[in-house]
């Protein structure tokens, strides 16, 4: 008889649980079968209008949305269950918690489908791209700015959720002012780092894809991150470099208006090389090639030495990589054209004198 009686004390124990835990699982389906139609709903009707960013909003927040949503559901009808999980003050606590996971996760995925669409309409691999780059570079640094600071909100608010630690903070201000101090100082350079971000994307002295020259490396702005830029330069290597470079140090920036530019090329003759002549068949040479934008181009003596001419070929082209194929290959087809003319190339002259008589001494014959 004791047995039967524990058993149904313990049968009559665990039912409510058993029942609580049920009702939990059913909201949970229950929800999850309220996203799958929100958001089946949803692809069908951007589908029908078309709508680029309200595609890619629904793409990239299906997956907050799936927990979010049930979440939305439990807290609706949360009042009206008996439920034995109720516990006090802690089901509060883990409901917010929860919200704020998954609100933040939200968020943060709708600013990762709208930077998607601003980037899609404003793409790099055109031949003008200097609007797209700003907007690019703008989008990028803004978005990484705003996730960071959105988790940091979350992840704040989170920790004042559970008691004991959501005056952390203000007593170690208060009373190790030592220790907020030693934080601060680590923390300066990843909080000039931040402003350093923050004042790129606003000024922007660099932008995505634009040409630059930094510790004597040539590359392209490759990503600006939230504490760093990634620099690709021309042999495929990569040379980081922090935020903060951009603001304290000077550097080249080669499109920072637009993207052509002036090419040079030396050659050294000799004197009897006719100017003129190496002036034509640099034009010859220009017009033959499709890498010349047509613009700019010109010949001159810019330096005149003991021995020989120094000739300045001036070029244009549409960009740096451009305007690097375009002086090897107008280098290469003068030096040819001097090699065809012998005497053009530089000479070392020298005079032949015939020896002094020698002076005959006195006395003799």
């Amino acid at each position: 008889m004791m047995e039967q009686g524990l058993a149904r004390s313990a049968v009559e124990w665990l039912t409510p649980w058993l029942v609580s835990i049920t009702e939990l699982a059913a909201l949970g389906a229950a929800g999850l079968l309220l996203h799958a139609i929100i958001y089946a709903v949803a692809k069908r009707v951007t589908a029908r209008t078309r709508n680029e960013l309200d595609g890619m909003v629904v793409q990239h927040t299906r997956a907050p949305a799936r927990l979010l949503v049930p979440l939305m559901l439990l807290a609706v009808t949360w009042p009206s269950l008996d439920l034995q999980l109720k516990l006090p003050g802690l089901s509060q606590r883990l409901m917010s918690i929860a919200f704020i996971a998954a609100g933040a996760w939200f968020i943060i995925a709708v600013l990762r489908a709208l930077a998607e669409w601003i980037t899609s309409r404003y793409r790099v691999d055109v031949d003008d791209n200097l609007r797209a780059r700003q907007i690019q570079t703008q989008t990028q640094v803004l978005k990484r700015t705003a996730t960071l600071l959105i988790s940091t909100v979350a992840g704040a608010l989170m920790l004042m959720q559970i008691p004991g630690i959501e005056n952390v903070g203000a007593s170690l201000l208060a009373s190790a002012g030592l220790a907020g101090i030693v934080v601060g100082l680590a923390a300066r350079p990843s909080i000039g780092n931040m402003l350093a971000g923050l004042q790129l994307a606003l000024t922007q002295p660099i932008r995505i894809d634009d040409v630059v020259i930094v510790e004597g490396e040539w590359g392209r702005i490759e990503e600006i991150r939230n504490t760093f830029v990634v620099v690709c330069i021309w042999d495929r290597r990569r040379l980081v470099v922090p935020l903060s470079y951009f603001i304290e140090n000077p550097f080249q920036n080669w499109t920072r208006r637009t993207a052509d530019i002036l090419g040079t090329v030396f050659v050294h003759v000799d004197y009897r090389t006719p100017v003129e002549s190496v002036r034509n068949e640099l034009k010859c040479i220009l017009e033959a090639t499709p890498l010349w934008d047509k613009k700019v181009w010109n010949l001159q003596v810019t330096k005149a030495d003991e021995q020989t001419l120094e000739l300045r070929a001036l070029m244009s082209a549409p960009d740096a990589s451009i305007a690097w194929d375009l002086r090897c290959h107008v280098r290469e087809r003068l030096i040819a054209y001097v090699q065809e003319n012998p005497d053009w190339l530089p000479h070392v002259r020298g005079e032949l004198r015939p020896p002094a008589p020698q002076l005959q001494r006195n006395g003799a014959a």
